[in-house]
């Protein structure tokens, strides 16, 4: 074996385990932890907007979009932002990335902006894109943050169309507008309203409980353990405790 071959091992090896964990990454946020079917984040918007199949990939894009904003940048700025100020960054720029989508919608697809009304702004406030702000963007790398951001706004985007083909298919015998000859006199109208959204987002959750053995997240990914913000709420636990000790002691006196 040359040298040259021997010393272009390694970089080849680390450019494929770069590779995979970019891959696992996307997958993550597709499969794994399913922001909506798995974590049950974002429910309003996947309730409210999946009446239709163009509403709900309209807004799954939008909600993409603000998350790969707001990671990025966030990942840009992250040992810039000071950490007792960051929710409040964090507002401003997902705020800021949810006003230009916003506005675009507005300019250049007004009926799609028509139809999600309030829950387009509302992305700002959007669970998902603060989680992974908090427990991704503001502890890794930009491309890693972006991939992330991809993955789970796909898995947002999947899961609102999974539940509006079953809403639209079965309420109003269609798909994306396209009438479906054999089901349009047998739709169930209880489907479109807002009823059938919990209604169908329950059998999928049922069906990926099913499919998964009720395994999909094991039960300490949702603990202390897992929380980013476990050491700051251990120090003030602590500092909360010495308070109340020193309090008692002078009141003692």
């Amino acid at each position: 074996m040359s040298k040259k071959t021997a010393e272009r091992e390694p970089l080849a090896n680390e450019t494929a385990d770069k590779k995979s964990g970019l891959g696992a990454i996307l997958l993550n946020g597709i499969v794994k932890e399913n922001p909506v079917l798995v974590l049950i984040l974002g429910i309003c918007p996947a309730l409210a907007v999946s009446a239709h199949a163009e509403n709900a990939v309209g807004m799954g894009l939008a909600t993409t979009f603000v998350l790969l904003g707001s990671n990025i940048a966030i990942s840009l700025l992250r040992k810039s932002i000071p950490g007792k100020v960051r929710i409040p960054c964090y507002i401003i720029l997902i705020a800021g990335f949810t006003t230009i989508v916003q506005m675009v919608v507005e300019a250049y697809a007004y009926s799609l902006y028509q139809a999600l009304g309030i829950f387009l702004p509302l992305i700002a406030v959007n669970c998902i894109v603060f989680a992974r702000a908090e427990m991704f963007a503001n502890k890794n790398k930009v491309l890693d943050s972006a991939v992330d951001a991809v993955g789970m706004g796909a898995g947002f985007t999947a899961a609102l169309l999974l539940i509006s083909t079953l809403r639209e298919i079965f309420g109003s015998g269609s798909w994306f507008g396209l009438k479906i000859p054999f089901l349009s006199g047998v739709s169930i109208e209880a489907l479109t309203l807002a009823p059938g959204g919990f209604i169908a987002f329950g059998l999928l959750i049922a069906a990926i409980n099913k499919i998964s053995k009720g395994r999909a997240v094991k039960r300490n990914d949702f603990g202390c353990d897992a929380c980013p913000s476990m050491s700051i709420c251990a120090k003030s636990l602590v500092l909360n405790e010495r308070a109340a000790d020193s309090g008692s002691e002078a009141g003692a006196e």
